[in-house]
């Protein structure tokens, strides 16, 4: 079977989706740094609607990653080009992306990276380079980016928009915090500048993308004819919500579905709370219970009733109003989606770097409710879950790998006196709530008595009661 690139596109099956514009007149206009999957199946086939709606071709996409050349070498040999899979129930859509140009691996080439974000054609930066990837020491994406940014006030150059696309709260108001003070270490004034010439909107991304199987990329190959060393996969629900605040221009992304707002913490805070919280909440429970996907979590009855009860009744409250949106009928379609049998969204995939994602998605809404006098139990027994996640084995004995980088802390803290409740770096101020330490230990006893199904039906019965009186 030959292999997907430029010279096999005209022979692949009609019903491929490829966007009609000529990738030969693209010019590098969006750098992305940490091109992985939920970029390949969310920015960039939004990037690729916007340049065939408009025939802007400014808009050619350099890929940079980060750490490894993996995704480099699969899609390199393949011109950049890459088929994504929107799967429902019904069967997928396939398409073949193409505003991606070129591929970067920063530790192979660091020069070439700060040569592609100096570039005069660079107008945008985007990423995706999760939670941790927010820090400003060096060798990190702000390092980079400070870096380059230097050599473009050395040549004269503007500035650009950077475009962080990750699940943190005022996204763009971390990245700039980062750059800035990695900045403020590189060149004194070089701070100033950037903050003069450049912009950091912040965005809400949403698209379940789940991790590409050997599996996915056989049932690729048979429905394109060609060989994809690498295609993602992907629910063809989207949702993307950009502030419209951008200094060199931007592409038409709305041809693609996304919307520019106002301001984004409204999406960030419906997103983080209602999609990641669940879906976290889904993933600890479900990993001690043994099962292994979403779709399988959230068609245990228990776990689905568990799942609607917690945002329904602890995190909806706390969000602040979107015009036009009823949440009784965005949370079922959230379940929905949850129980899309097509995706096989792994919960272990979820459940890596719990260190680094609950504060956003379980914390800021327990802080919420405590400050109003409010009820925490759902989101007490989802903590619970994540502490005992956290010892590494499941209710029928198999290991449960602990991806995160505070591993060891994590395991520390679990044998000592608040068995993981101490750890300043997740919980903060938390530590030294009463409320907040006693809900979740005792959340935590009923675990260790009977274990999640026990758990589940006791918040259940407690909810009854309250609703009762």
């Amino acid at each position: 079977m030959d292999r997907l690139h430029t010279d096999s596109l005209a022979a692949l099956p009609a019903d491929v989706l490829r966007r009609p514009f000529d990738r030969r007149a693209l010019q590098p206009g969006i750098v992305h740094l940490g091109i992985g999957a939920f970029a390949r199946a969310h920015t960039l086939p939004i990037t690729d609607a916007a340049i065939a709606a408009t025939g802007d071709t400014r808009w050619g996409v350099v890929g940079v990653s980060l750490r490894q050349p993996d995704t480099r070498d699969a899609l390199a040999p393949q011109d950049g080009l890459y088929a994504l899979a929107l799967r429902d129930e019904g069967g997928a859509r396939l398409q073949v992306v193409g505003s991606l140009l070129k591929l970067l691996v920063a530790p192979e080439d660091p020069q070439a990276v700060l040569q592609a974000l100096a570039a005069p054609t660079t107008r945008v930066v985007t990423l995706t380079i999760t939670e941790k990837g927010y820090h400003a020491g060096p060798d990190g994406a702000a390092d980079y980016l400070a870096r380059a940014l230097q050599r473009r006030r050395a040549a004269g150059l503007g500035g650009v928009s950077m475009l962080s696309c990750d699940n943190l709260p005022s996204n763009g108001q971390v990245l700039r915090r980062v750059v800035l003070q990695r900045a403020s270490a590189i060149e004194s004034g070089l701070a100033d500048w950037i903050d003069g010439t450049c912009s950091f909107p912040c965005c809400m991304v949403d698209r379940i993308v789940p991790r590409t199987t050997d599996a996915d990329r056989a049932q690729v190959a048979a429905a394109l004819g060609a060989h994809d060393a690498w295609p993602v996969v992907g629910e063809p629900f989207m949702d993307w919500a950009i502030e419209d605040r951008f200094v060199a221009g931007r592409p038409d992304w709305t041809a693609g579905g996304a919307r520019f707002v106002p301001a984004a913490e409204p999406f960030e805070q419906l997103k983080l709370r209602m999609v990641n919280g669940s879906h976290s909440a889904l993933a600890y429970l479900g990993s001690l219970m043994g099962l292994p996907t979403v779709d399988r979590a959230v068609a245990d009855p228990a776990l689905q009733a568990f799942a609607d009860a917690l945002l329904r009744d602890e995190v909806q409250p706390t969000l602040p109003p979107l015009p036009g949106l009823d949440l009784d009928a965005y949370r079922a379609r959230l379940l929905q989606r949850f129980a899309n049998p097509a995706l096989r969204h792994r919960l272990l995939q979820i459940a890596m770097d719990g260190s680094q994602k609950i504060p956003q998605r379980w914390l800021a809404t327990v802080r919420q409710r405590l400050a109003a006098g409010q009820g925490i139990e759902h989101l007490a027994l989802c903590v619970a879950a994540w502490l005992r996640f956290i010892d590494g084995v499941d209710e029928h004995g198999l290991a449960l790998p602990l991806d995160d980088p505070l591993a060891a802390d994590l395991r520390a803290a679990r044998r000592e006196a608040h068995a993981g409740l101490g750890v300043e770096a997740v919980f903060g101020d938390l530590v030294h709530d009463a409320r907040f330490v006693a809900a979740v230990q005792r959340q935590a006893a009923t675990l260790a008595q009977g274990g999640v199904r026990l758990a589940l039906a006791a918040v259940a019965a407690q909810a009854a009661g309250s609703a009762t009186h």
